[in-house]
């Protein structure tokens, strides 16, 4: 459980410190013939540090938590 909890707690420092996203899909524009004109569409996520926070608590109960024998 402590190394799971770990990457938890790993996983939520990434999603606190880099709180946006952004990626890009491909969209036509024009399609005439041989002649294709595209852009690049930007997508953006957006989520809140309070999430990486969370996610934090949550692998830091997990790597406190007693180890099973």
């Amino acid at each position: 459980m402590k190394k799971i909890g770990l990457i938890i707690i790993i996983i939520g420092f990434v999603l606190t410190i880099f709180a946006a996203f952004t990626f890009f899909t491909k969209e036509k524009v024009v399609d005439i013939g041989n002649v294709e004109i595209t852009r690049n569409k930007p997508h953006h996520l957006n989520w809140s540090p309070l999430i990486g926070i969370a996610v934090m608590g949550i692998g830091g109960v997990l790597l406190w938590m007693p180890s099973k024998k």
